[in-house]
């Protein structure tokens, strides 16, 4: 980490900080090729768990089905052949001695408490919807991840501002300038990424910003018609498959 870098840092957040305008990052302003490599793993593993979820949602809210056989492993285990399915790496092998392999270990580990916390939901009898969604695994995850590392990095799963349906889950001004100086233009490359650096009370962070876009299986609770209300009670969002739909959203502050 250069002191070029860090003092180029302090002015781009200074700038933010008033006018809330992001310049594409390059160079010193720019996170390093690790910083990338070590946030899409990241991203990766928590799209690789929340597919499990979704992919057993249905039993997650039959009625008539008990014990969901969803234990904290049993997800872990799912997640992972996901991940390995996407990266040819299995993340256990991956040295948790680094900082990418701490990381992970730390999102693995929160997958399991949080699968765990939550089984007498999961498995109540007589109860169809029980407002275990991706969504909200996928933010259980994230909070509890925070716990483990501290200030080493944080995971948001955010969206632009008037997509947000959970208030915790409101991307901050980084964030907002970044969805809509690049990811929502029309011309911003699909599933390209944005990454800059800030310095946010004085500490220096990569920023990486992931786009997630809407599939068919994501418009029955944000398509059409908008305004109705979908299963949660929250009225539709009017998206089409493809919309820009939320942003996996990483800072890293290596120790």
């Amino acid at each position: 980490m250069t002191s070029q870098w860090f003092v180029r840092a302090i002015c781009a957040a200074t700038l933010l900080s008033t006018s809330v305008l992001l310049m594409p990052a390059s160079g010193a302003d720019a996170p390093s090729a690790e910083d990338l490599r070590v946030a899409q793993s990241l991203a990766t593993m928590l799209q690789s768990a929340r597919a499990v979820i979704s992919a057993h949602q249905k039993e997650i809210n039959d009625p008539a089905l008990g014990d969901k056989g969803l234990s904290g492993p049993t997800v872990l285990d799912e997640a992972i052949r996901n991940y390995q399915e996407r990266t040819g790496k299995d993340p256990r092998t991956i040295d948790q001695a680094a900082y990418e392999g701490r990381l992970l270990k730390a999102q693995m580990d929160s997958v399991v408490e949080v699968m765990d916390a939550n089984q007498a939901m999961i498995n109540a009898k007589g109860v169809a919807f029980k407002g275990f969604i991706p969504a909200t695994f996928a933010r259980l995850v994230n909070e509890a991840f925070a716990r483990r590392v501290g200030a080493e990095a944080t995971i948001k799963v955010t969206a632009p501002p008037e997509l947000v349906r959970n208030r915790r889950a409101r991307p901050d001004s980084w964030e907002v300038a970044a969805i809509r100086d690049y990811l929502q233009k029309a011309d911003w490359p699909h599933a390209k990424i944005y990454s800059g650096v800030d310095a946010e009370g004085g500490v220096l962070r990569a920023r990486i910003m992931v786009p997630e876009y809407y599939s068919t299986s994501c418009l029955s609770c944000h398509g059409d018609p908008k305004g109705e209300l979908d299963m949660t009670g929250y009225p539709k969002e009017g998206a089409h498959e493809g919309d820009l739909g939320g942003v996996i959203s990483i800072g890293l502050t290596p120790q």
